[in-house]
């Protein structure tokens, strides 16, 4: 069924065969420009799909672009979100949305998020990106249909690496058992996922045999040839009681040469040399305007960040990171010091190391690197983080001393129960890292963006949880761990480079919060500080505190920067790198001998915030005192596509908006001399 107009029921464009093909090289051509206008997204999988998107929204689903939400339509779900851009692509040329508007991809303010999401764009059915749960929506609008007495279908479109994940094999048989015939499930096998090959990270295969086996019927095609694939998806299967799954083999990187078959495209953008010789490999040269594509980007960046710049705090000066000649601070991803630590440590026979698909971003690869003999101990276990995370108690059982890791928003949450009954239960002895904690992923948007993770962790008995500020202080953390500590642990840190605030001598000890003070103006930033274990600190008569943990902190000692040299006040910062078990002592000094306190967390407020008041409110010792405290953090809202450091203004976590919030409370305080100032 070609596209139609559901007030007349007339078709309103029938796409012949070569004309498929030609519009699937045409959303090639685009998908290289918006990546490019993004500086990053998926380019392997986007460009290996666009045969079967370009049969799908122009040729054999039933639709209307000019009704999104037409009861009687077919349904698409894109369970590999990441892909997104190919939707998007599919959904513009089949006229919901502006092709030219695909360059805003990734940006701050666009609807076209990095993974979909259906309350942005009209024509996207769902929201996705954590991968394995798309087929089971998929069975849910299908079995709508079918109550609803509706005759629409239902396409799910997979990635062959997601078929590791457990819930695929659920909702295969759910789908099987309901006779759901109205239901196509499409596997995108172009063989590659992010740690390589599929056969060599978690096989999958035989895939065909293991369909039929749940109770599909299966056809294999070329992903490629168009013929195959819109006779494929227009099969009638009216009767048969049975789903379908399409297996379409395909190239992951399809028209660009340099980009097929290499797994390390799979996330990645082409920059502008890329994208033109891209381009002229798919003949589209003079085809696509891609000049003015890449113009319009700009601009639309130039606004969202006008419209930052206007709703941040304003001080005397700007003070943000590396503005002055004064104050510089030198930037490493975090993720750094966990590599580094698992590198140096890892000749201990009982450290094993599992690998979840995104082994080399989060580091968990520097087990290993360049250290062929501990492969062995390197267990690779897909797309799979559930039976990951049982495996690694049943490691730890036995005395290993297993390290599991990926996204926190993956790591802290799509495998809890098991978090919860098989490690923190049995009180087995597993470091799970926790990478890319806030918004560091950035233009992944909301479903990579861990925003909640450290409420289960912190709630759960016998784990321990730990927040490191920057890359020294992660390596510190990981290796105590990892080599000294028993028991359940949770380590999060961030993707982005954030600045390095501390030195090899600077104190970490578990469960004991630093006290950091600004001491003067400095080259360096961090040698304008002076810290000290919060056991060790004498009380200064300081006018507020600031309680910090991980990226935060750092934006907490900028902040106490601020407030002294436009305010004159001098400003405790805590580091709270131990969130479980807590500094009590450190809060209750803090909070009595300086009767403010503001709580940073780059994570929902009430992670830290939350804990800090429970101790304040709970201590006999501050009963008589009068306690004022604020709370800067994400307000109970989900991430957006945009880049770090721009969600870093976006979310109102910024020095800025910590200073804000202290110059708030100080109103509260001392409210004359608070309104002197602004006079």
């Amino acid at each position: 069924m070609p596209i139609i107009d559901s007030g007349t029921g007339k078709i309103a464009r029938e796409y012949s065969i070569e004309e498929l093909v030609q519009s699937a090289n045409l959303m090639r051509g685009y998908d290289l420009v918006a990546l490019c206008a993004a500086g990053s997204g998926h380019a392997g999988g986007t460009l290996s799909i666009m045969d079967v998107t370009a049969a799908l929204y122009l040729k054999v689903t039933k639709h209307d672009p000019k009704n999104p939400n037409w009861s009687e339509r077919d349904r698409i779900i894109w369970s590999g979100g990441h892909k997104a851009p190919s939707l998007y692509l599919g959904l513009a040329f089949a006229g919901f949305c502006d092709v030219k508007d695909l360059a805003l991809l990734r940006k701050l303010g666009s609807p076209f998020q990095g993974h979909p999401h259906w309350l942005k764009l009209a024509g996207v059915e769902v929201s996705t990106g954590s991968l394995g749960q798309g087929l089971s929506i998929a069975v849910g609008v299908a079995l709508a249909g079918k109550l609803n007495g509706k005759d629409y279908r239902t396409f799910c479109i997979m990635g062959d690496g997601e078929q590791q994940e457990g819930e695929i094999w659920e909702a295969a048989m759910e789908a099987a058992h309901y006779k759901l015939e109205n239901l196509v499930g499409i596997v995108d096998c172009n063989r590659l996922q992010i740690d390589g090959a599929v056969a060599d990270v978690m096989n999958i295969d035989p895939l065909e045999e293991k369909y039929r086996s749940f109770g599909w019927d299966v056809v294999r095609i070329d992903g490629h040839n168009m013929e195959r694939i819109v006779k494929a998806l227009s099969s009638d299967r009216r009767g048969t009681g049975m789903p379908l799954v399409i297996l379409a083999d395909t190239v992951k990187g399809k028209g660009v040469s340099f980009m097929e078959n290499v797994a390390g495209w799979h996330g990645k953008a082409p920059n502008y040399e890329e994208m033109i010789k891209g381009l002229a490999e798919l003949g589209l040269t003079d085809k696509i305007p891609y000049a003015s594509l890449l113009e319009d980007a700009a601009r639309f960046q130039q606004r969202a960040t006008r419209a930052l710049n206007e709703k941040m705090p304003h001080f005397s000066r700007d003070y943000w990171w590396n503005s002055q000649t004064v104050m510089q601070a030198a930037m490493e991803p975090t993720r750094k010091g966990f590599g580094q630590s698992l590198a140096q440590h890892g000749d201990d026979e009982r450290i094993v190391c599992l690998g979840l698909d995104i082994s080399g971003s989060i580091t968990i690869s520097d087990f290993y690197a360049g250290k062929p003999g501990r492969k062995k101990r390197w267990i690779s276990m897909g797309i799979a983080e559930q039976s990951a995370t049982a495996a690694a108690a049943g490691l730890a059982k036995e005395g290993k001393i297993p390290v599991f890791g990926t996204y926190a928003t993956f790591a802290a949450a799509r495998n809890l129960d098991q978090i919860r009954t098989s490690i923190c239960y049995g009180n087995f002895n597993v470091l799970i890292a926790g990478a890319h904690g806030g918004v560091s992923v950035g233009p992944d948007g909301a479903t990579h963006q861990a925003l909640e993770d450290l409420f289960p962790m912190c709630g759960l008995p016998n784990m321990s949880v730990v927040v490191p500020c920057d890359s020294i202080e992660t390596k510190k953390a990981t290796s105590y761990l990892l080599l000294e500590h028993q028991g359940p642990k949770y380590l999060r840190f961030a993707r982005e480079a954030t600045p390095v605030v501390t030195k090899e001598n600077t104190p970490f000890v578990f469960g004991q919060a630093n006290v950091t003070r600004f001491r003067r103006t400095a080259k360096e930033f961090r040698d304008a500080f002076e810290t000290c274990l919060a056991r060790d600190y004498r009380n200064e008569s300081e006018e507020l505190t600031i309680i910090a943990c991980g990226p935060m902190v750092p934006e907490a000692m900028r902040a106490a920067y601020i407030l002294n040299q436009d305010f004159g006040w001098e400003a405790r910062v805590i580091n709270m790198h131990t969130l479980k078990p807590i500094d009590e002592d450190s809060v209750i000094r803090a909070a009595k001998e300086t009767g403010v306190i503001v709580t940073a967390e780059e994570h929902q407020i009430g992670a830290l915030a939350w804990r800090v008041s429970g101790i304040i409110t709970a201590s006999p010792e501050l009963y008589d005192s009068r306690v004022i405290t604020g709370a800067v953090g994400v307000n109970d809202r989900f991430g957006e596509s945009g880049a770090p450091w721009e969600l870093i203004r976006e979310f109102e976590v910024s020095a800025e908006h910590i200073a804000k919030k202290a110059v708030a409370l100080m109103a509260v305080r001392l409210p004359e001399i608070v309104h002197e100032l602004h006079c």
